[in-house]
């Protein structure tokens, strides 16, 4: 009889808990205006790319602005989250490579911008003094930004081989299967 009444009462607090879970907050990397000129670019993948790399430049500056201020929490707390947030855009636009690679979508335009960004980039993470309060993120964006840099690096190696042999393609969208 008790082990029943445990468990009802672990049922109601997981029921209880649940919708809760799904009201938590969770923050969008891009603004509202920005995500949507990457929603209205989406026709144009290179156009998509370097809009995603001014918008992680963006952040990258946002960062690099509060790594002269002041020790505080509050300072650490928001480091943190633009890190995260930092993170989340690199993965996105790392997802977005990965797709238009796979489609033969003529990116070398928009990867020479990415690969020119991403050792400013590194180096501003580099030069973010550790702190409790964001090392994990920091880390976390570190490890995003190089895996971003091998990717972009891969595609664009792969995408200058690949439109020498295909020239008829150039500039398109995306190659369509022969």
């Amino acid at each position: 009889m008790r082990i029943h009444r445990w468990m009802g009462t672990g049922l109601v607090c997981l029921l209880i808990a649940t919708p809760l879970a799904g009201q938590k907050q969770h923050r969008q990397p891009l603004t509202e205006t920005q995500a949507e000129q990457i929603r209205e670019a989406g026709i144009d993948p290179d156009l998509r790319i370097k809009l995603y790399t001014k918008f992680t430049g963006e952040h990258v500056d946002t960062i690099k602005g509060f790594a002269n201020r002041g020790h505080s929490a509050a300072r650490a707390h928001r480091l943190d989250e633009e890190l995260q947030d930092l993170t989340a855009l690199m993965d996105e636009m790392g997802d977005n490579l990965e797709q238009y690679g796979e489609r033969k979508a003529d990116l070398r335009k928009s990867l020479k911008t990415l690969n020119d960004a991403t050792p400013h980039w590194v180096q501003v993470l580099q030069d973010l003094a550790s702190e409790p309060g964001f090392d994990l993120a920091r880390k976390e964006a570190l490890e995003s930004e190089k895996d971003l840099a091998d990717q972009a690096a891969q595609l664009q190696k792969e995408q200058e081989e690949y439109f020498k042999l295909h020239k008829d393609e150039k500039g398109q969208e995306r190659a369509e299967p022969q």
